[in-house]
Protein backbone atom coordinates (compact mmCIF):
# COMPACT_ATOMS: atom_id res chain seq x y z
CA UNK A 1 0.00 0.00 0.00
CA UNK A 2 1.26 3.52 -0.80
CA UNK A 3 1.10 6.34 1.89
CA UNK A 4 2.76 9.33 0.66
CA UNK A 5 5.22 9.25 3.45
CA UNK A 6 8.70 9.74 4.11
CA UNK A 7 10.55 7.13 5.62
CA UNK A 8 13.29 8.38 8.56
CA UNK A 9 15.04 5.39 9.47
CA UNK A 10 12.39 2.56 10.58
CA UNK A 11 9.87 5.36 11.00
CA UNK A 12 7.14 6.51 8.33
CA UNK A 13 6.53 10.43 8.37
CA UNK A 14 4.45 12.87 6.86
CA UNK A 15 4.85 16.02 8.80
CA UNK A 16 5.01 18.44 6.14
CA UNK A 17 1.86 20.03 4.76
CA UNK A 18 3.05 20.56 1.44
CA UNK A 19 2.20 17.72 -1.11
CA UNK A 20 3.57 16.33 -4.67
CA UNK A 21 1.39 14.23 -6.65
CA UNK A 22 2.48 11.30 -8.76
CA UNK A 23 1.92 12.13 -12.85
CA UNK A 24 1.26 8.90 -15.29
CA UNK A 25 2.59 9.74 -18.63
CA UNK A 26 0.23 6.77 -19.39
CA UNK A 27 -2.96 8.26 -18.37
CA UNK A 28 -2.14 11.63 -19.31
CA UNK A 29 -3.23 12.65 -15.32
CA UNK A 30 -2.55 12.38 -11.70
CA UNK A 31 -2.57 9.46 -9.85
CA UNK A 32 -4.47 9.11 -6.41
CA UNK A 33 -2.95 9.86 -3.22
CA UNK A 34 -0.46 12.69 -1.76
CA UNK A 35 2.84 12.72 -1.42
CA UNK A 36 4.12 14.64 1.68
CA UNK A 37 7.11 16.87 0.79
CA UNK A 38 9.75 16.31 3.79
CA UNK A 39 10.19 19.55 6.21
CA UNK A 40 13.55 20.62 6.82
CA UNK A 41 13.33 18.80 10.41
CA UNK A 42 12.54 15.46 9.06
CA UNK A 43 15.48 15.69 6.29
CA UNK A 44 17.89 16.77 9.37
CA UNK A 45 16.32 14.18 11.73
CA UNK A 46 17.14 11.26 8.57
CA UNK A 47 21.26 12.33 8.54
CA UNK A 48 20.81 12.38 12.18
CA UNK A 49 20.08 9.20 12.03
CA UNK A 50 22.38 7.98 9.16
CA UNK A 51 25.19 9.25 11.51
CA UNK A 52 24.05 7.36 14.25
CA UNK A 53 23.66 3.99 12.38
CA UNK A 54 27.01 4.19 10.62
CA UNK A 55 29.15 3.39 13.90
CA UNK A 56 26.94 0.23 14.14
CA UNK A 57 26.73 -0.76 10.90
CA UNK A 58 30.06 0.30 9.67
CA UNK A 59 31.44 -2.61 12.57
CA UNK A 60 28.68 -5.07 10.96
CA UNK A 61 30.59 -8.12 9.44
CA UNK A 62 30.50 -9.03 5.86
CA UNK A 63 28.69 -12.18 5.98
CA UNK A 64 26.27 -9.68 8.26
CA UNK A 65 25.96 -7.10 5.36
CA UNK A 66 26.09 -9.29 2.73
CA UNK A 67 23.11 -11.25 4.21
CA UNK A 68 21.34 -7.54 4.28
CA UNK A 69 21.80 -6.67 0.60
CA UNK A 70 20.14 -10.47 -0.27
CA UNK A 71 17.30 -10.07 2.02
CA UNK A 72 16.66 -6.66 0.34
CA UNK A 73 16.71 -8.48 -2.93
CA UNK A 74 14.28 -10.94 -1.52
CA UNK A 75 11.69 -8.13 -0.56
CA UNK A 76 11.74 -6.40 -3.72
CA UNK A 77 11.47 -9.91 -5.43
CA UNK A 78 8.07 -10.59 -3.26
CA UNK A 79 6.30 -7.78 -4.53
CA UNK A 80 7.59 -7.89 -8.18
CA UNK A 81 3.95 -7.51 -9.61
CA UNK A 82 3.18 -4.88 -7.06
CA UNK A 83 5.98 -2.64 -7.72
CA UNK A 84 5.68 -3.71 -12.26
CA UNK A 85 2.05 -2.27 -12.65
CA UNK A 86 2.68 0.79 -10.60
CA UNK A 87 6.44 1.76 -12.39
CA UNK A 88 4.21 1.35 -15.64
CA UNK A 89 1.85 3.62 -14.60
CA UNK A 90 4.58 6.35 -13.42
CA UNK A 91 6.86 6.24 -16.12
CA UNK A 92 5.00 4.15 -19.22
CA UNK A 93 7.95 1.83 -19.86
CA UNK A 94 6.67 -1.66 -20.65
CA UNK A 95 6.51 -4.64 -18.53
CA UNK A 96 9.30 -6.59 -20.00
CA UNK A 97 11.70 -4.04 -19.85
CA UNK A 98 10.46 -3.46 -16.01
CA UNK A 99 10.41 -7.25 -15.11
CA UNK A 100 14.20 -7.15 -16.45
CA UNK A 101 14.73 -4.30 -14.85
CA UNK A 102 14.01 -5.61 -11.42
CA UNK A 103 15.93 -8.59 -12.26
CA UNK A 104 19.10 -6.28 -13.17
CA UNK A 105 18.68 -4.38 -9.03
CA UNK A 106 18.28 -7.97 -7.44
CA UNK A 107 21.51 -9.23 -9.57
CA UNK A 108 23.38 -6.00 -8.60
CA UNK A 109 22.68 -6.37 -4.76
CA UNK A 110 23.67 -10.14 -4.80
CA UNK A 111 26.68 -9.54 -6.92
CA UNK A 112 27.79 -6.93 -4.29
CA UNK A 113 27.14 -9.61 -1.27
CA UNK A 114 29.16 -12.06 -3.36
CA UNK A 115 31.75 -9.10 -3.49
CA UNK A 116 31.51 -9.00 -0.22
CA UNK A 117 31.60 -12.51 1.20
CA UNK A 118 34.76 -13.13 -1.09
CA UNK A 119 36.64 -9.55 0.52
CA UNK A 120 38.96 -8.89 -1.05
CA UNK A 121 37.67 -5.32 -2.51
CA UNK A 122 38.96 -3.64 0.97
CA UNK A 123 42.50 -4.00 -0.90
CA UNK A 124 44.18 -5.07 2.33
CA UNK A 125 48.40 -4.61 1.98
CA UNK A 126 50.38 -5.27 4.63
CA UNK A 127 54.02 -3.90 5.07
CA UNK A 128 55.71 -6.10 8.45
CA UNK A 129 58.47 -4.79 10.44
CA UNK A 130 61.59 -4.99 9.69
CA UNK A 131 63.58 -4.18 12.82
CA UNK A 132 66.94 -4.90 11.61
CA UNK A 133 66.78 -2.74 8.24
CA UNK A 134 69.43 -0.25 8.19
CA UNK A 135 70.27 2.82 8.51
CA UNK A 136 66.43 2.63 9.71
CA UNK A 137 64.21 0.48 10.89
CA UNK A 138 60.85 -0.33 9.22
CA UNK A 139 57.75 -0.19 11.27
CA UNK A 140 54.74 -2.43 10.49
CA UNK A 141 52.53 -0.96 8.04
CA UNK A 142 49.18 -2.03 7.33
CA UNK A 143 46.30 -0.38 5.31
CA UNK A 144 42.72 -0.88 4.10
CA UNK A 145 39.49 0.52 2.70
CA UNK A 146 36.79 1.34 4.99
CA UNK A 147 33.61 2.90 4.51
CA UNK A 148 33.00 6.97 5.18
CA UNK A 149 29.79 7.89 6.54
CA UNK A 150 26.30 8.49 5.70
CA UNK A 151 25.91 8.77 1.82
CA UNK A 152 23.26 10.97 -0.09
CA UNK A 153 21.89 9.60 -3.45
CA UNK A 154 19.59 10.62 -6.31
CA UNK A 155 18.39 8.10 -8.27
CA UNK A 156 17.43 8.85 -11.62
CA UNK A 157 14.05 8.74 -13.76
CA UNK A 158 14.97 6.50 -16.30
CA UNK A 159 15.60 3.41 -14.52
CA UNK A 160 13.43 3.24 -11.37
CA UNK A 161 14.59 0.55 -10.25
CA UNK A 162 18.11 -0.36 -11.31
CA UNK A 163 19.20 3.45 -11.02
CA UNK A 164 17.31 4.48 -8.18
CA UNK A 165 15.43 3.99 -4.53
CA UNK A 166 18.12 0.69 -4.55
CA UNK A 167 19.65 0.65 -7.52
CA UNK A 168 23.97 0.46 -7.97
CA UNK A 169 24.67 3.64 -6.02
CA UNK A 170 22.13 2.69 -2.75
CA UNK A 171 23.85 -0.82 -3.05
CA UNK A 172 27.26 -0.31 -3.42
CA UNK A 173 27.15 2.48 -0.46
CA UNK A 174 25.58 -0.41 1.76
CA UNK A 175 28.16 -2.74 0.52
CA UNK A 176 31.03 -0.50 1.87
CA UNK A 177 29.77 -0.21 4.90
CA UNK A 178 27.78 3.84 4.44
CA UNK A 179 23.98 3.99 5.82
CA UNK A 180 21.72 5.75 2.91
CA UNK A 181 19.29 8.50 2.60
CA UNK A 182 17.82 8.63 -0.88
CA UNK A 183 15.76 11.76 -2.12
CA UNK A 184 13.12 10.33 -3.82
CA UNK A 185 12.77 10.93 -7.75
CA UNK A 186 9.59 12.66 -8.17
CA UNK A 187 8.83 11.00 -11.54
CA UNK A 188 8.42 7.48 -9.60
CA UNK A 189 7.03 8.49 -6.00
CA UNK A 190 4.65 4.97 -5.41
CA UNK A 191 8.00 3.14 -7.12
CA UNK A 192 10.45 4.56 -4.89
CA UNK A 193 8.04 4.21 -1.81
CA UNK A 194 7.29 0.58 -2.50
CA UNK A 195 11.39 0.08 -2.88
CA UNK A 196 11.81 1.90 0.53
CA UNK A 197 9.16 -0.27 1.81
CA UNK A 198 11.26 -3.20 1.26
CA UNK A 199 14.27 -2.00 2.09
CA UNK A 200 13.01 -1.27 5.56
CA UNK A 201 11.03 -4.47 6.04
CA UNK A 202 14.87 -6.22 4.95
CA UNK A 203 16.82 -3.71 7.32
CA UNK A 204 14.54 -4.85 10.46
CA UNK A 205 14.55 -8.52 9.49
CA UNK A 206 18.42 -7.97 9.66
CA UNK A 207 18.55 -6.21 12.65
CA UNK A 208 20.07 -3.49 11.15
CA UNK A 209 19.97 0.16 13.08
CA UNK A 210 17.42 2.86 12.68
CA UNK A 211 19.05 5.22 10.51
CA UNK A 212 20.28 2.89 7.76
CA UNK A 213 18.35 3.77 5.16
CA UNK A 214 15.74 6.62 4.69
CA UNK A 215 14.42 8.20 2.07
CA UNK A 216 12.78 12.25 1.49
CA UNK A 217 10.31 13.59 -0.68
CA UNK A 218 11.54 17.29 -2.00
CA UNK A 219 11.43 19.38 -5.05
CA UNK A 220 12.59 22.37 -3.60
CA UNK A 221 15.93 23.61 -4.57
CA UNK A 222 16.83 25.12 -1.81
CA UNK A 223 15.57 22.47 0.35
CA UNK A 224 17.67 20.13 -1.51
CA UNK A 225 21.12 22.09 -1.25
CA UNK A 226 20.55 22.45 2.38
CA UNK A 227 20.47 18.67 2.70
CA UNK A 228 23.50 18.40 0.61
CA UNK A 229 25.49 20.81 3.02
CA UNK A 230 24.69 18.80 6.16
CA UNK A 231 28.09 18.12 7.70
CA UNK A 232 27.15 14.46 8.40
CA UNK A 233 26.83 13.51 4.75
CA UNK A 234 30.46 12.10 3.27
CA UNK A 235 29.73 11.95 -0.74
CA UNK A 236 26.56 11.81 -2.97
CA UNK A 237 25.46 9.52 -6.10
CA UNK A 238 23.40 11.38 -8.48
CA UNK A 239 22.12 10.47 -11.78
CA UNK A 240 20.61 12.73 -14.07
CA UNK A 241 20.86 16.29 -15.44
CA UNK A 242 24.05 18.29 -16.77
CA UNK A 243 22.07 21.08 -14.53
CA UNK A 244 21.42 19.50 -11.49
CA UNK A 245 24.38 17.42 -11.84
CA UNK A 246 26.87 20.62 -12.03
CA UNK A 247 24.87 22.07 -8.78
CA UNK A 248 24.91 19.68 -6.78
CA UNK A 249 28.47 19.34 -7.32
CA UNK A 250 29.44 23.13 -6.55
CA UNK A 251 27.35 22.84 -3.39
CA UNK A 252 29.17 19.72 -2.41
CA UNK A 253 32.15 20.95 -3.03
CA UNK A 254 32.35 24.66 -2.85
CA UNK A 255 29.70 25.49 -0.43
CA UNK A 256 29.91 23.36 2.59
CA UNK A 257 32.36 23.57 5.73
CA UNK A 258 33.95 20.31 4.39
CA UNK A 259 33.91 19.18 0.59
CA UNK A 260 32.81 16.24 0.15
CA UNK A 261 32.95 13.57 -3.25
CA UNK A 262 30.38 13.54 -5.72
CA UNK A 263 29.83 10.76 -8.01
CA UNK A 264 27.54 12.88 -10.55
CA UNK A 265 26.51 10.94 -13.83
CA UNK A 266 25.24 13.31 -15.76
CA UNK A 267 25.73 14.05 -19.70
CA UNK A 268 26.68 11.70 -22.42
CA UNK A 269 25.92 12.07 -26.41
CA UNK A 270 27.77 8.71 -27.17
CA UNK A 271 30.16 9.11 -29.97
CA UNK A 272 29.80 6.20 -32.78
CA UNK A 273 32.30 5.56 -35.41
CA UNK A 274 31.62 4.44 -38.70
CA UNK A 275 34.44 2.78 -40.39
CA UNK A 276 34.74 2.90 -44.69
CA UNK A 277 34.85 -0.89 -44.73
CA UNK A 278 31.95 -0.85 -42.73
CA UNK A 279 30.13 1.21 -44.12
CA UNK A 280 31.14 -0.46 -47.58
CA UNK A 281 29.99 -4.32 -46.97
CA UNK A 282 27.36 -3.38 -44.16
CA UNK A 283 25.38 -0.54 -44.75
CA UNK A 284 22.21 -1.77 -44.38
CA UNK A 285 22.81 -3.97 -41.40
CA UNK A 286 24.69 -1.00 -39.70
CA UNK A 287 22.09 1.26 -40.31
CA UNK A 288 19.11 -1.45 -38.87
CA UNK A 289 21.53 -1.43 -35.46
CA UNK A 290 21.80 1.85 -35.08
CA UNK A 291 17.88 2.65 -35.45
CA UNK A 292 17.04 -0.29 -33.26
CA UNK A 293 19.61 1.35 -30.49
CA UNK A 294 18.30 5.28 -30.95
CA UNK A 295 15.19 4.15 -30.56
CA UNK A 296 15.29 1.73 -27.52
CA UNK A 297 13.37 3.32 -24.56
CA UNK A 298 12.04 6.04 -26.54
CA UNK A 299 16.02 7.06 -26.11
CA UNK A 300 15.74 7.80 -22.91
CA UNK A 301 19.05 5.68 -22.17
CA UNK A 302 22.19 7.83 -20.33
CA UNK A 303 24.11 5.52 -23.54
CA UNK A 304 22.34 6.25 -26.22
CA UNK A 305 24.24 7.05 -29.62
CA UNK A 306 23.77 10.60 -30.21
CA UNK A 307 26.36 11.16 -32.55
CA UNK A 308 27.43 9.02 -35.57
CA UNK A 309 30.83 10.01 -37.37
CA UNK A 310 31.14 9.25 -41.70
CA UNK A 311 34.01 9.81 -43.72
CA UNK A 312 32.30 10.92 -46.87
CA UNK A 313 32.24 8.98 -49.90
CA UNK A 314 29.95 7.36 -51.89
CA UNK A 315 28.27 5.38 -49.58
CA UNK A 316 27.11 8.09 -47.14
CA UNK A 317 23.90 9.33 -48.63
CA UNK A 318 22.86 6.11 -49.23
CA UNK A 319 23.35 4.72 -45.49
CA UNK A 320 22.37 8.49 -44.38
CA UNK A 321 18.83 7.90 -46.56
CA UNK A 322 18.92 4.28 -44.86
CA UNK A 323 18.71 5.39 -41.59
CA UNK A 324 16.49 8.48 -41.66
CA UNK A 325 13.90 5.79 -43.75
CA UNK A 326 13.72 3.18 -40.79
CA UNK A 327 13.93 6.16 -38.12
CA UNK A 328 10.78 7.78 -39.73
CA UNK A 329 8.85 4.54 -39.82
CA UNK A 330 9.14 3.92 -35.94
CA UNK A 331 6.05 5.02 -34.02
CA UNK A 332 6.72 8.10 -31.60
CA UNK A 333 6.35 6.34 -28.35
CA UNK A 334 4.86 7.37 -24.52
CA UNK A 335 7.94 9.41 -22.84
CA UNK A 336 9.01 8.78 -19.03
CA UNK A 337 7.27 12.01 -17.50
CA UNK A 338 6.33 15.74 -18.70
CA UNK A 339 9.69 17.21 -17.62
CA UNK A 340 11.58 14.38 -20.11
CA UNK A 341 9.09 15.14 -22.44
CA UNK A 342 9.38 18.72 -22.57
CA UNK A 343 12.99 18.76 -22.60
CA UNK A 344 13.49 16.28 -25.18
CA UNK A 345 11.42 18.83 -27.52
CA UNK A 346 13.28 22.11 -26.36
CA UNK A 347 16.53 20.53 -26.49
CA UNK A 348 16.35 18.95 -30.14
CA UNK A 349 14.54 22.35 -31.47
CA UNK A 350 17.68 23.79 -30.38
CA UNK A 351 19.97 21.32 -32.24
CA UNK A 352 17.64 21.88 -35.04
CA UNK A 353 18.40 25.75 -35.10
CA UNK A 354 21.90 25.46 -35.11
CA UNK A 355 23.59 27.07 -38.06
CA UNK A 356 24.55 23.93 -40.41
CA UNK A 357 22.16 21.24 -39.18
CA UNK A 358 20.13 19.57 -41.61
CA UNK A 359 17.20 17.44 -40.15
CA UNK A 360 16.42 14.47 -41.96
CA UNK A 361 13.26 13.30 -40.84
CA UNK A 362 10.22 14.61 -40.53
CA UNK A 363 9.69 17.38 -37.68
CA UNK A 364 6.96 15.18 -36.15
CA UNK A 365 6.09 16.76 -32.61
CA UNK A 366 4.05 14.55 -30.42
CA UNK A 367 4.27 16.52 -26.99
CA UNK A 368 0.29 16.50 -26.70
CA UNK A 369 0.74 12.73 -25.72
CA UNK A 370 4.06 12.75 -24.23
CA UNK A 371 5.38 10.92 -26.98
CA UNK A 372 8.96 11.02 -28.09
CA UNK A 373 9.32 10.63 -32.07
CA UNK A 374 12.82 10.08 -33.46
CA UNK A 375 14.79 12.67 -35.65
CA UNK A 376 18.01 12.75 -37.60
CA UNK A 377 19.92 15.50 -38.28
CA UNK A 378 23.44 16.00 -40.38
CA UNK A 379 25.80 18.82 -39.72
CA UNK A 380 29.80 18.83 -41.13
CA UNK A 381 32.88 18.18 -39.26
CA UNK A 382 34.05 21.59 -39.87
CA UNK A 383 30.32 23.06 -38.12
CA UNK A 384 30.97 20.25 -35.26
CA UNK A 385 34.65 21.85 -34.17
CA UNK A 386 33.55 25.47 -34.33
CA UNK A 387 30.11 25.14 -32.48
CA UNK A 388 29.88 23.57 -28.86
CA UNK A 389 26.41 23.47 -28.78
CA UNK A 390 26.30 20.61 -31.31
CA UNK A 391 27.79 18.62 -28.77
CA UNK A 392 24.40 19.04 -26.26
CA UNK A 393 22.32 16.16 -24.86
CA UNK A 394 19.52 15.51 -26.36
CA UNK A 395 17.78 13.16 -24.22
CA UNK A 396 15.41 11.02 -26.11
CA UNK A 397 15.54 9.71 -29.73
CA UNK A 398 17.75 11.79 -31.76
CA UNK A 399 20.83 11.52 -33.26
CA UNK A 400 22.99 13.65 -35.20
CA UNK A 401 25.70 13.03 -38.19
CA UNK A 402 28.62 14.22 -38.63
CA UNK A 403 30.35 14.10 -41.82
CA UNK A 404 34.07 14.27 -41.92
CA UNK A 405 36.03 14.82 -45.65
CA UNK A 406 38.99 12.66 -44.30
CA UNK A 407 40.65 11.23 -41.58
CA UNK A 408 41.93 13.88 -40.52
CA UNK A 409 38.67 16.21 -40.20
CA UNK A 410 37.61 12.61 -37.81
CA UNK A 411 40.78 13.01 -35.73
CA UNK A 412 40.03 16.80 -35.12
CA UNK A 413 36.40 16.66 -34.18
CA UNK A 414 37.23 14.26 -31.74
CA UNK A 415 40.09 16.09 -29.93
CA UNK A 416 37.18 18.66 -29.91
CA UNK A 417 34.88 16.08 -28.33
CA UNK A 418 33.41 16.23 -24.71
CA UNK A 419 33.79 13.91 -22.09
CA UNK A 420 31.62 10.39 -22.65
CA UNK A 421 30.51 7.11 -20.76
CA UNK A 422 30.95 5.48 -23.63
CA UNK A 423 32.60 5.26 -27.99
CA UNK A 424 31.35 2.80 -30.03
CA UNK A 425 34.21 1.80 -32.98
CA UNK A 426 32.25 -0.12 -36.28
CA UNK A 427 35.08 -1.86 -38.35
CA UNK A 428 35.83 -4.36 -40.41
CA UNK A 429 39.10 -5.85 -41.88
CA UNK A 430 41.63 -2.97 -41.97
CA UNK A 431 39.79 -0.58 -40.37
CA UNK A 432 40.93 -0.62 -37.09
CA UNK A 433 45.09 -0.66 -38.08
CA UNK A 434 44.18 2.50 -40.63
CA UNK A 435 41.95 4.33 -38.30
CA UNK A 436 44.28 3.41 -35.28
CA UNK A 437 45.05 7.30 -34.55
CA UNK A 438 41.08 7.44 -34.62
CA UNK A 439 40.52 5.06 -31.76
CA UNK A 440 43.12 6.35 -29.62
CA UNK A 441 41.89 9.41 -29.74
CA UNK A 442 38.27 8.61 -28.74
CA UNK A 443 39.60 6.41 -26.02
CA UNK A 444 40.92 9.80 -24.59
CA UNK A 445 37.47 11.06 -24.06
CA UNK A 446 35.55 7.93 -22.71
CA UNK A 447 35.08 5.51 -20.13
CA UNK A 448 34.05 2.01 -22.48
CA UNK A 449 34.74 1.56 -25.82
CA UNK A 450 32.22 -0.76 -27.69
CA UNK A 451 33.81 -2.70 -30.64
CA UNK A 452 30.69 -3.94 -33.36
CA UNK A 453 28.34 -2.98 -30.92
CA UNK A 454 25.54 -0.44 -29.53
CA UNK A 455 26.49 1.26 -26.47
CA UNK A 456 22.63 0.93 -24.64
CA UNK A 457 22.96 -1.45 -22.64
CA UNK A 458 25.30 -1.96 -19.66
CA UNK A 459 26.59 -5.39 -18.62
CA UNK A 460 26.87 -5.93 -14.36
CA UNK A 461 29.79 -7.45 -13.36
CA UNK A 462 33.66 -7.20 -12.18
CA UNK A 463 34.95 -5.41 -15.46
CA UNK A 464 32.35 -3.08 -16.39
CA UNK A 465 33.35 0.86 -16.16
CA UNK A 466 30.14 3.09 -16.44
CA UNK A 467 31.54 6.48 -15.88
CA UNK A 468 33.65 8.71 -17.94
CA UNK A 469 35.49 12.27 -18.53
CA UNK A 470 33.46 15.71 -17.45
CA UNK A 471 30.83 16.27 -18.32
CA UNK A 472 29.86 12.81 -18.65
CA UNK A 473 30.37 12.22 -14.86
CA UNK A 474 32.28 14.60 -12.48
CA UNK A 475 34.98 11.68 -11.36
CA UNK A 476 36.61 10.05 -14.17
CA UNK A 477 38.45 7.86 -11.98
CA UNK A 478 35.22 5.71 -10.88
CA UNK A 479 32.24 3.82 -12.08
CA UNK A 480 28.28 3.52 -11.03
CA UNK A 481 28.06 0.25 -12.59
CA UNK A 482 30.17 -3.22 -11.41
CA UNK A 483 32.19 -4.25 -8.65
CA UNK A 484 34.44 -1.15 -8.74
CA UNK A 485 31.60 1.07 -7.69
CA UNK A 486 31.69 -0.02 -4.10
CA UNK A 487 35.15 1.63 -3.79
CA UNK A 488 33.60 5.04 -4.22
CA UNK A 489 32.09 5.52 -0.91
CA UNK A 490 35.58 4.27 0.94
CA UNK A 491 38.84 6.19 2.30
CA UNK A 492 42.56 4.22 3.00
CA UNK A 493 43.39 3.96 6.34
CA UNK A 494 46.57 3.33 7.00
CA UNK A 495 47.49 1.70 10.80
CA UNK A 496 50.98 1.57 12.03
CA UNK A 497 52.43 -0.50 14.70
CA UNK A 498 48.87 -1.36 15.74
CA UNK A 499 48.59 -3.82 18.17
CA UNK A 500 47.22 -7.40 16.86
CA UNK A 501 44.06 -7.46 18.91
CA UNK A 502 43.04 -4.20 17.63
CA UNK A 503 44.02 -4.89 13.82
CA UNK A 504 40.58 -5.62 11.62
CA UNK A 505 40.33 -9.06 10.56
CA UNK A 506 41.23 -8.06 6.78
CA UNK A 507 44.50 -7.27 8.43
CA UNK A 508 45.26 -9.55 10.72
CA UNK A 509 48.20 -11.97 10.91
CA UNK A 510 47.26 -15.38 9.89
CA UNK A 511 44.24 -13.95 6.96
CA UNK A 512 41.26 -15.20 8.82
CA UNK A 513 39.29 -13.98 6.51
CA UNK A 514 41.01 -15.92 3.40
CA UNK A 515 41.09 -12.37 1.02
CA UNK A 516 43.54 -11.75 -1.14
CA UNK A 517 46.17 -9.64 0.21
CA UNK A 518 49.10 -7.68 -0.40
CA UNK A 519 51.94 -8.62 1.66
CA UNK A 520 55.57 -6.79 1.78
CA UNK A 521 54.85 -6.49 -2.10
CA UNK A 522 53.40 -9.93 -3.29
CA UNK A 523 50.17 -10.37 -3.94
CA UNK A 524 48.60 -13.94 -1.47
CA UNK A 525 46.25 -15.45 0.25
Amino acid sequence: MINGYNLIGLKQSGEGSEILHAFSPVLMQDLPGDFHIATSAEMKLAVTKAASAFEVYKQKTPVEKAVFLETIAAEIQAINETLINRAMLETALPEARLTGEIGRTCGQLKLFADILREGSWVEAVIDEKMPERKPLPRADIRKMLIPIGPVLVFGASNFPFAFSTAGGDTASALAAGNPVIVKAHEGHLGTNELVGGAIKNAAVKCGMPDGVFSFVINNNIEAIESLVKEEDIKAIGFTGSFKAGTAIYKTATSKRKTPIPVYAEMSSVNPVLILPNKLKNQAGATAALLATSVTMGTGQFCTNPGLIFLIENEETVPFTNSLAGLLSNIPASTMLNKGVCNNYYTSRKNLEQQQGVNVLTPLTDASDAYKGAAMLLSTTAEKFISNEALQSEVFGPSSLIVLCKNEDELNQSLQVLHGQLTGTVLGEGDDYEKFAASVNLLSNKVGRILFNGVPTGVEVGHAMVHGGPFPATTNAASTSVGADAIKRFTRPLCLQDCPSEYLPDALKDGNPLNIMRKMNGQYTR
